[in-house]
């Protein structure tokens, strides 16, 4: 094994570990949907997460959906009250136990698979029309694999949502200076994961996470055979919050980057209107 690849194992290792302790303790990021959004699922998970623009089809019954990385009892059992055949991948058992535990309680039948969201060789090559990949790709040291390992999944036509930690949140520093502002403290090119943070909406306790540039993540997924269709920055600004709130920070740096990318090929696939 590689030093690349053992520290890859390492930190996979333990991720899972604080993912984990985050499922059994009932993290924020953690917690299965309410019981209001299987009332509407489609209308919940297309309910101003894209600032309006329409990214998801009419319809998702019968369509394949791989929520990757995804497990919370959340996103899968959404996509499966809507009509999907889902196939949820994460890292923590715990984390899948929650979409276990969802799907029992609501009749919903899933497929939960254990595994790192860039080791996908279990599925077939074009198997799944939609790919729906939560905040995520900041827990992996290098995101080299994870877009190469999602687009030989994807059917050509298919559709790839992805959210990620905009890389310039991630290097900024969650206390205000003096006159409110504040500072980027982190390297682009850190040798490894960030210093633990402090408890915030901001940074997921006990994981290690990473800076990725751009470059990084939107060339990745173009580079990987995906061309973009549409980047969105969810706007969580806040105009009368206090300096140091999370709204407040918000103001100067978005924290999150939405991503719609559509597979290239000629296989059939998602047609939006």
């Amino acid at each position: 094994m590689t030093a690349a690849e053992s520290s890859r194992a390492g930190t996979l290792a333990h991720n899972a570990r604080a993912w984990d302790r985050l499922a059994t303790t009932g993290a924020a990021l953690a917690r299965p949907a309410a019981d209001g959004a299987f009332a509407d699922p489609l209308g919940w998970l297309t309910g101003g997460g894209a600032g309006g623009r329409r990214w998801l089809p009419d319809t998702l019954v019968g369509l394949e959906v791989l929520c990757l990385a995804a497990g919370g009892g959340k996103h899968g059992p959404l996509y499966a009250a809507a009509g999907a055949r889902v196939t949820v991948v994460d890292l923590s058992s715990a984390m899948l136990a929650l979409d276990r535990e969802v799907a029992h309680e609501r009749r919903i039948d899933l497929e939960l698979v254990q595994t790192s969201m860039d080791d996908l060789g279990a599925f077939a090559a074009g198997r799944f029309d939609l790919v729906v990949h939560p905040v995520s790709t900041c827990y992996l040291p290098d995101v080299g694999r994870v877009f190469p390992a999602i687009a030989r999944v994807t059917k050509g036509g298919g559709l790839y949502v992805s959210q990620h930690k905009a890389p310039a949140s991630l290097q900024t520093g969650t206390v205000p200076a003096a006159g409110g502002h504040y500072s980027i403290i982190h390297p682009l090119d850190g040798p490894g994961p960030l210093p633990p943070g402090d408890a915030s909406r901001l940074r997921e306790p006990g994981t290690h996470e990473f800076v990725h540039s751009l470059s990084a993540l939107l060339g990745g997924i173009c580079r990987a055979g995906f061309a973009i269709e549409d980047v969105h920055e969810p706007d969580h600004a806040v105009a009368d919050d206090p300096p140091g709130a999370f709204g407040h920070r918000a103001r100067f740096i978005p924290p999150y980057l939405r991503v719609l990318a559509r597979r290239t090929g000629s296989a059939p696939g998602i047609l939006l209107p």
